[in-house]
């Protein structure tokens, strides 16, 4: 035992010392740049009583599953909520899971088998590299964005090829070139799985769908913690993807299902989704100010971003949290990114905005950002 606290010890004081050390912080009651929630469902009064309206209308339902979807815990209102989000994405058919982490890696772990071949965009999520981690299949990861480097793999792939990406990245909050990706990934036969979790909430149905090229992908993932403001995640694509996912992907057969409550308010946050046009017109006006308002220097610069995503690169984890503590002075919740979760010398902060930012917050923002850069490049 002294051994195991002695190495815990070490490896936390090694974190200290390169300044990335991580704790938990409760809620702040600064002004909110933070979360993920991009149109407010999180906070809403209407949501919250639509999802007790919901569960009152179900007096019969259980406080919890009480078992895997496989055992006892799989109920018809699951099976038409899943019916009825695939629909809503313009897919064949969807399973659910109980988190995006939980989603991207039963997909991935269960997928690739021996000889085939998994091809990552680098800046992918932890959940896709870790589900791509689990399956035996060969592995590689491509430069973000670029064609040339995805084709120089993909003329390396073996057996069946899966090609992953995502439609918003959720440390750049950039776009993929989607179309020509796919294009690129049917020239070699390969099937592309596209992470939607950054995007459903500015699109309301996701990029793919934007772009009408919902009938192409093999499979898109897309979680409801972020815009919609609950929690849990689904997989969506073909009635063949969602019987072998039952059948293989072992974060869903062998976890507890997610109880009614859960079910409840995802299928009434897709139906505030439905009426939610004026939101989303707020979220992007908020993010076309911000862009107006916000002036860098070279030295600091804003990443090229039309989502609810927008990051500033300070170079290193003391810019970046000096940064961050600045602004949190000011009455701003905006953290700093730090090595090892985005790579050395691309240290940053995160913006969030949503469709409730007030423009007084938008312009305090912009005038506290054009300060601090101002005073570190001094």
């Amino acid at each position: 035992m002294k051994q195991a606290e002695d190495f815990l010890r070490s490896k936390l004081a090694d974190r200290q010392q390169t300044g990335n050390y991580r704790t938990l912080k409760p809620e702040s009651g600064l002004t909110d740049f933070c979360s993920n929630d991009y149109l407010g469902f999180a906070h809403s009064p209407a949501l919250k009583q639509s999802i007790a309206t919901e569960v009152e209308n179900h007096p019969l339902s259980l406080n919890g599953s009480a078992g895997s979807r496989l055992l006892s815990g799989n109920i018809q209102y699951a099976e038409e909520l899943e019916k009825q989000i695939a629909d809503w994405h313009q897919s064949e058919a969807g399973l659910l899971f109980n988190s995006g982490y939980d989603a991207n890696l039963g997909l991935l772990s269960s997928l690739a088998q021996r000889g085939d071949t998994i091809i990552l965009d680098e800046l992918v999520h932890a959940s896709i590299i870790d589900g791509a981690r689990l399956s035996y299949a060969n592995r590689y990861s491509f430069k973000h964005n670029d064609l040339e480097s995805l084709e120089s793999k993909l003329k390396l792939a073996k057996g069946t090829c899966y090609v992953v990406i995502e439609s918003v990245y959720s440390m750049d909050g950039d776009t993929p070139p989607l179309l020509e990706i796919l294009n690129l990934t049917e020239k070699y036969d390969a099937a592309l799985i596209v992470d939607e979790a950054h995007a459903v909430g500015l699109y309301p149905k996701g990029i793919v769908c934007e772009l009408a090229l919902q009938q192409r992908i093999f499979a898109r993932l897309v979680t409801f913690g972020k815009a919609l403001g609950s929690h849990g995640a689904i997989i969506l694509g073909s009635a063949n993807l969602r019987s072998y996912l039952v059948n293989f992907a072992r974060p869903f057969i062998y976890t507890t299902a997610a109880p009614f409550h859960q079910l409840a308010a995802i299928k009434m946050a897709y139906e505030l989704l439905s009426v939610s046009d004026d939101s989303i017109i707020s979220l992007k006006n908020n993010i076309r100010l911000f862009k107006q308002l916000v002036q860098l220097s070279d030295d600091f610069p804003l990443i090229e971003s039309d989502s609810a995503i927008q990051c500033i690169l300070f170079g290193s984890n003391q810019l970046a949290r000096e940064a961050a503590n600045q602004l949190q002075i000011n009455g701003l919740d905006i953290r700093p990114i730090l090595s090892p979760t985005v790579a050395t010398g691309t240290e940053r902060i995160r913006i969030c905005l949503h469709n409730f930012n007030t423009e007084n917050e938008l312009t305090l923002l912009a005038d506290t950002l054009k300060n601090l850069t101002r005073l570190h490049a001094r």
